[in-house]
């Protein structure tokens, strides 16, 4: 069994596969040794794979996980399959890295256009031949509600709802979430729009913690029929490169 470890800006998640099935996932705000041991002892894991975009931080659980199982570090260098056109490939966000990985191993010889949303939204794009040369980067769901309360005096902190359908907002609140929640509806369906104009034939794949979310916002669009929902992408693709990179 592999146990594959994701460190995101905010949460970390941990979660068992058996090869390609996923038999556990968790997310924590904060880790230490219990939390590790919890899995190694309920599991019978053989190798451990760690992504992180905290690349100048370094878990203080890392070297007790490093002394009981196999252990690697995901980079750029093991995305064996993938070929990789991103001029700055050390800047490259491991989440991003991983959720393409994943995208082909899942649909492969299709091209997939990944779409994940958290802390940021972020656009991928790679193809059915393993060609990957870059993507987009714009903020997220809850990032554009904690902007429009920070930088302005005026506006309160809202959060986002699932079962808002107005085209314009009637109060300050319900303008909030016509500006927020519309304007990622037409983003995405701009970028969607983007790459279908290209000739692409391509999955839609959404990722993340907010992909349920971006689902409800295109259920009635002309890309609904394309739409793979997949949350734990970034675990498949991180399970997946440890496979391939198992020597």
């Amino acid at each position: 069994m592999n146990l594959v470890i994701d460190i995101g800006n905010s949460y970390t998640k941990i979660a068992v596969f058996k090869r390609d099935e996923l038999l556990v996932s968790e997310q924590f705000e904060e880790v230490d040794d219990i939390t590790i041991n919890k899995f190694l002892d309920g599991h019978d894991i053989a190798a451990a794979i760690i992504s992180s975009v905290k690349k100048k931080e370094t878990p203080e659980w890392q070297g007790m996980l490093a002394s009981k199982v196999k252990l690697r570090l995901f980079s750029s260098e093991m995305a064996l399959g993938l070929n990789n056109y991103y001029l700055t490939p050390g800047t490259l966000g491991t989440d991003r890295l991983a959720a393409v990985i994943g995208a082909g191993h899942i649909f492969p010889g299709t091209d997939n256009l990944v779409i994940s949303g958290g802390t940021c939204i972020t656009y991928d794009l790679v193809d059915a031949a393993g060609n990957y040369f870059g993507g987009s980067i714009s903020p997220g769901l809850n990032m554009r509600y904690k902007a429009l309360n920070y930088y302005t005096d005026g506006l309160p902190l809202i959060t986002a709802d699932e079962s808002f359908d107005m085209q314009y907002g009637d109060s300050t609140v319900s303008a909030i979430r016509s500006g927020v929640q519309n304007g990622i509806k037409y983003e995405l369906m701009g970028f969607i729009e983007s790459y279908k104009k290209a000739g692409k034939e391509l999955n839609i794949v959404l990722s993340g913690g907010d992909s349920i979310f971006f689902d409800t916002l295109l259920k009635n669009s002309i890309f609904a029929p394309c739409i793979k929902i997949e949350p734990f992408l970034v675990l498949k693709g991180l399970n997946a490169a440890l496979y391939i990179n198992n020597d």
